[in-house]
């Protein structure tokens, strides 16, 4: 199947969702979860074939970085670490909008692996969304950023991102709302929608390569995630 009938699939399973009652129009959440490339760090080799030396084994004590470097066998994957103290591996990002009603997938993404994939995969979702009513968005830390928040007030959303200590973008006028603290509870349910794509869906580590291979991946396993959410609540 290609990206047009997997993601037409996704939809069709998605209406189903909405005819029955089961999809919220209102209120959503966002995340990101790493994606671990179908390669090794020995495939993480100068762009310059001529700077490359043997088979990549000796790579330590080296500078590498994604200017100057790609994997040889799979050129989309990103040398990327989703925390400070984890170790660099070659990755993809694979992003959620999850509705809070029943915690459906809304929409999904998979993107390079950057610093900035997981805000701009957020817009993305929401301008799939559609429609002109104004939706609440929760989200962790890690999406409290000035740019984002305005992007999202743009687009009639109501950004519930969980604020950080020091210059957040988050002020008195969203989180005195009692609707903020709820969707700072629901939020959390994103983490089992995740933990079902990497151990049932198999998404922890594709075994596809390119970017639009992992993305069907990810594509179908969502839509089966879809699928078995809504054959539990009685509805199938």
């Amino acid at each position: 199947m290609d990206n047009g009938t997997i993601r037409a699939f996704f939809r069709s399973v998605l209406e189903q969702a909405r005819i029955r009652d089961l999809l919220s129009d209102e209120h959503f959440s966002v995340d990101g979860t790493l994606r671990e490339a179908w390669a090794s760090q020995k495939s993480f080799q100068s762009k310059n074939p001529e700077d490359r030396d043997g088979d990549g084994s000796d790579f330590r004590g080296q500078e590498r970085s994604n200017e100057t470097h790609a994997s040889v066998t799979d050129p989309d994957a990103r040398s990327y670490k989703k925390s400070p103290g984890d170790a660099s591996r070659l990755a993809y990002l694979g992003h959620v909008l999850m509705d809070h009603r029943h915690g459906l997938i809304a929409e999904e993404l998979v993107t390079a692996a950057d610093g900035t994939a997981e805000v701009d995969a957020a817009v993305l979702m929401v301008d799939e969304l559609g429609g002109t009513q104004r939706i609440t968005l929760g989200a962790d830390k890690g999406y409290d950023r000035h740019g984002l928040v305005q992007d999202l007030r743009d687009r009639n959303v109501t950004p519930h991102v969980a604020r950080k200590r020091k210059g957040s973008a988050i002020d008195g006028r969203t989180t005195r709302h009692a609707g903020y603290a709820m969707s700072i509870h629901v939020r959390r349910r994103i983490e089992s929608v995740f933990g079902w794509l990497k151990t049932i869906g198999g998404v922890r580590k594709t075994r596809f390569r390119g970017l639009e291979r992992v993305g069907l991946h990810f594509s179908l396993a969502a839509t089966a995630y879809n699928i078995l959410r809504i054959s539990r609540l009685g509805v199938a």
